[in-house]
């Protein structure tokens, strides 16, 4: 369920982002405002009419945000991060490596020892 409502989600998302930038520009401010239109929609009703689908979008929109942001609370299930944190087991001992001496070389180089083991 919350995957298709996810999806509607977003494809809102993209609608409005389409009404929005067919809508004409009331204040010029990029210079280039809508030219005035001689059809069978007048220019202002054009605009009522993509408003009017802006505001459905943008109402849609928000309740799809919020029947996500419930469906994320109710899954989330009272556990935090800082729970998740710690109950984690705890790590592993570090191995302790045999004493080697003085030498920093593994046992194989540091001279005391053949580098190719020896037959028998």
């Amino acid at each position: 369920m919350e995957n298709v409502i996810l999806l509607v989600h977003l494809m809102l998302a993209l609608a409005l982002i389409g009404v929005v930038l067919m809508q004409r520009s009331e204040g010029g401010g990029l210079g280039m405002g809508g030219g005035g239109g001689g059809g069978l929609v007048s220019s202002r009703g054009a605009a009522s009419a993509l408003g009017k689908v802006t505001w459905g979008l943008a109402i849609a929109f928000i309740a799809t945000s919020i029947t996500l942001t419930i469906i994320a609370a109710e899954n989330a299930a009272g556990s935090s991060v800082v729970d998740r944190i710690t109950d984690a087991p705890a790590p592993a001992a570090t191995p302790v490596l045999p004493d080697s001496g003085d030498s920093l070389l593994p046992p194989s180089l540091d001279g005391n020892a053949p580098l190719v083991p020896q037959a028998e």
